[in-house]
């Protein structure tokens, strides 16, 4: 037997742009070795694993998805959560009016399609104030104007778009330090766009990840404060770069963006 497996770029319309993730729908669970083989086997940021199970309190069918990099399971994904989504509707598991809902880690996620864009309704993860670990700034080569942390990530405000896109962190000694990763962002200088982003993860197998939806749900309430606005648009800094519109509602963030399939195949003798 084998397991279908598609690729797609999050969080862009064009394809190699964006965040790859690789997408297993399964038609029932698998073992964590098996899928944490598969995730090193595709080195991406994150491969989806998803499955038919349970309901929601009114019935509504939902899926089991869990996200693993190529070395640890994680807690919250975006862009390979839009990326599950954009595989249900394009290969008609779901009708397009259909909502998916996922059973996480983090909880209950939805995705919901509007035209070409998917809408995610993701728990807010707002960041604290905090003094940063010995030697963190260092490793990133900044100087910060905040420092803050949620429940997986620190959180880093520096100065400029410019400063922000020049930054070459020393990614050893960022491994040193037991957390999922390190968002730095700044305001905006480009029309159109409210803040920007990069998002660093060394410790969990990814030096630099392209554009990462997660991050969004703490950098969506810290600049909607800043900026006094529920609605803004993000964009991560990556060398692929990547669009989130963020809408913060409460105690969720909704995050948006256009998704494309680039590849297609199978995982043989599975």
């Amino acid at each position: 037997m084998s397991q279908p497996i598609q690729v797609v770029d999050a969080f862009t319309a064009e394809p190699f742009r964006g965040n790859p993730a690789a997408v297993c729908v399964l038609s029932s669970p698998r073992d964590e070795g098996w899928m944490q083989a598969v995730a090193a086997e595709m080195n991406l940021a994150e491969t989806a694993f998803l499955h038919p199970e349970g309901a929601t309190a009114r019935g509504e069918p939902t899926m089991r998805l869990r996200w693993f990099t190529p070395k640890v399971e994680v807690d919250l994904c975006g862009h390979a959560t839009l990326a599950a989504g954009h595989v249900l509707w394009e290969t008609r598991r779901l009708a397009s009016s259909e909502v998916a809902r996922f059973q996480t880690r983090s909880g209950l996620l939805t995705a919901t399609r509007h035209g070409d864009e998917i809408e995610l309704d993701f728990p807010a993860e707002p960041a604290t104030a905090a003094t940063a670990p010995e030697g963190m700034l260092e490793a990133l080569g900044v100087a910060a104007r905040f420092v803050g942390r949620n429940r997986m990530d620190w959180l880093v405000e520096i100065d400029s778009e410019a400063t922000l896109r020049a930054l070459a962190p020393d990614f050893m000694k960022l491994k040193a330090f037991k957390t999922r990763g390190v968002m730095v962002t700044s305001p905006s200088s480009t029309k159109g766009i409210d803040f920007v982003s990069r998002f660093f993860a060394p410790a969990a197998g990814i030096d630099e990840d392209p554009v990462t939806g997660s991050a969004h749900c703490c950098l969506a309430p810290y600049w909607s404060q800043k900026l006094r606005r529920d609605e803004l648009v993000g964009y991560q800094a990556s060398a692929r770069g990547g669009v989130v519109r963020t809408k913060v509602a409460g105690a969720r963030v909704l995050l948006s963006g256009r998704a494309v399939t680039t590849l297609r195949g199978e995982l043989a003798g599975t």
